[in-house]
């Protein structure tokens, strides 16, 4: 072979491997980005799907919470309109402490009393037990069992006697 042939040989052998490895690399680097950028989307929603998952646990154990105070103070009731009985009967500065402290208790929980005395009637919050002559229509004369809130939320009904117009 002459010089000029081992020349082009050479040159040819040298270019055409140097060029392929580039272009190998650079299909290897290209699919590298794409696997990256799929597993850093994958890690994003996963981060995500995560924190709301947290967040709905979170929300739940309130839930939990605040149902079992509520189902926890409906039966404490019961108790609190037996020491308003007891203090109609029993005239006793004490008992009055006691309720009085019960009572806070309770409303720092969240519990409010419902005022439905001298007000219309609105069966949403009270309960009609007895109908009795009145001058106006509709209006609470007398209340027998108190009704409450619990943070807002209706947790009990009043019962209460409504006036009706005497003919």
């Amino acid at each position: 072979m002459d010089n000029k042939q081992t020349n082009k040989f050479s040159a040819e052998k040298n270019n055409t491997p140097t060029k392929v490895v580039v272009d190998k690399t650079e299909n290897n680097c290209e699919e590298l980005k794409k696997q990256v950028e799929e597993y850093k989307n994958k890690y994003l929603r996963a981060l995500a799907d995560y924190q709301n998952f947290e967040k709905r646990v979170g929300k739940e154990k309130d839930g939990i919470r605040i149902n079992a105070n509520r189902q926890l103070i409906i039966k404490l009731l019961s108790f609190h309109d037996g020491l308003e009985k007891a203090e109609v009967f029993i005239k006793d500065k004490n008992l009055k402490l006691i309720k009085d402290n019960y009572l806070k208790l309770l409303k720092d929980e969240g519990l409010e009393e419902i005022e439905v005395m001298g007000k219309e009637y609105d069966p949403y919050i009270a309960e009609v037990i007895d109908m009795v002559k009145g001058e106006k229509e509709n209006i609470v004369v007398e209340v027998l069992r108190k009704g409450y809130k619990l943070n807002g939320q209706i947790i009990r009904v009043a019962q209460v006697k409504v006036s009706k117009l005497a003919k």
